[in-house]
């Protein structure tokens, strides 16, 4: 069944009219017409049952036959990386950690960034999409790019994988359930002042095995083994 995404519906309306790019979408490029079915997700655990009454491009109107709710999941997953100069890469890992299970993504700038610049918009359509795709309920909170500084001010705990020498724990035997962010570096890994600052705060230093792991590739692994974990 065709899914759309529509975070702005309420449980208790009987009917909505879709925006023009979801009407286009609907009615030209999937060719719905009056009487087809489909669910819409508001990303917040709903899933509503409807049917097409009006199949009009630009204002396509359902009516809401059912709503389901799925409760949020118990485990929060939060991936703060550093993004990479490459947004093929970092759109990649979006995408994928989304499928995954993901609940929150931080951007991070680090001193040795090679990207200072991040447009979240695009990275929303990205999630949205991987959302739809897994059929999840749960869209994952996008947060703007945070200093490290910054960051550890408002998230004083966590785990961070770095490439210095340092003794380094299994990412499960120190993980929590919640308000436990998982730090990722640049390309050119994190600063030696922001690894004093990690040690500063209440972060434990996780290994990612013997390999050395691309950015993106690094975040999906913290991020799957956070899924096995919960």
């Amino acid at each position: 069944m065709n899914l759309f995404y529509i975070p702005e519906i309420k449980t208790d309306q009987k009917q909505i009219t879709f925006s023009e790019e979801e009407s286009k979408h609907a009615c030209r490029v999937l060719r719905m017409k009056i009487g087809d079915q489909l669910q819409i997700l508001d990303g917040r655990g709903g899933t509503f049952d409807a049917t097409i009454i009006n199949d009009h491009p630009k204002h396509t109107v359902v009516s809401i036959d059912a709503f389901d709710f799925q409760e949020a999941p118990a485990t929060e997953i939060h991936i703060a990386i550093c993004p990479t100069k490459n947004m093929d890469r970092m759109e990649w890992f979006l995408e994928k950690a989304t499928e995954l299970g993901v609940t929150e993504v931080s951007f991070l700038l680090s001193s040795n960034s090679e990207r200072k610049v991040l447009k979240l918009d695009r990275l929303e359509k990205i999630a949205i999409s991987a959302l739809k795709q897994s059929k999840r309920k749960y869209i994952p909170k996008l947060n703007e790019l945070f200093s490290v500084s910054a960051f550890l001010e408002k998230y004083p705990e966590g785990a961070v994988a770095h490439c210095y020498p340092a003794e380094k724990k299994k990412l499960e035997s120190v993980f929590k359930p919640k308000n436990f962010p998982i730090l990722i570096g640049p390309e050119g890994d994190f600063s030696v002042a922001e690894v004093t600052q990690f040690t500063a705060k209440n972060y434990a230093v996780i290994g990612l095995g013997e390999n050395r792991l691309r950015t993106e590739t690094a975040g999906l692994y913290v991020c799957m083994q956070a899924v096995l974990i919960s």
